[in-house]
């Protein structure tokens, strides 16, 4: 990791970690380097006559030269880098054995995940499964959602779009109920 020093508009890199020190005022803080595990962003793209599709280059450096894909909820597949798939992973383990929703939804997430790499051009295959699964087969929307990305059919990102436009105030309304 490196340490990012802002003074006077000049970056100055100190030491090895991934986070950045801006001063703020008097006070000087730590700040996550922009582009750390931080995917947003929206991009569509179509998928080769291989099943392979390319990942936004905003999205390379953040996911690392392997990463996990899988089943992802709402009919799309989900992205980690493997340092967040290794948090969500632990977060499963902890889910009761003796719970049959539990063991499908930990069955869910690890059956469909495939580790992937990245080819010479930014594209990843696609596994046939998880293409199927998703609807995916030929157009596709990448986005970014935090700590993931998420890979959506464009046919099923614009109906998820279309479904939820209505309802954004009554979702917004539960966020304020959980303190968001």
């Amino acid at each position: 990791m490196e340490i990012f020093f802002v003074y006077r508009q000049e970056l100055l890199k100190i030491s090895r970690i991934k986070e950045k020190v801006v001063k703020c005022g008097a006070k000087w803080e730590i700040v996550p380097k922009w582009g750390d595990n931080m995917f947003i962003g929206e991009f569509q793209h179509s998928l080769d006559n291989k099943g392979r599709l390319i990942i936004p280059s905003k999205f390379r450096e953040g996911l690392g030269e392997r990463f996990v894909l899988t089943k992802g909820l709402d009919n799309c597949l989900f992205v980690y880098p493997f340092s967040e798939w290794h948090n969500f992973e632990e977060k499963l383990k902890t889910l009761p054995l003796t719970s049959r929703d539990a063991r499908a939804f930990v069955r869910f997430f690890f059956s469909g995940a495939t580790e992937c790499e990245l080819d010479k051009q930014g594209r990843i295959l696609l596994p046939a499964n998880l293409r199927e699964y998703s609807g995916i087969e030929k157009d596709a929307v990448v986005i970014g959602v935090s700590t993931r990305v998420e890979i959506w059919s464009l046919e099923e990102w614009n109906r998820y779009n279309s479904d939820t436009i209505m309802g954004y105030d009554k979702i917004a309304e539960r966020m304020e109920q959980l303190g968001i």
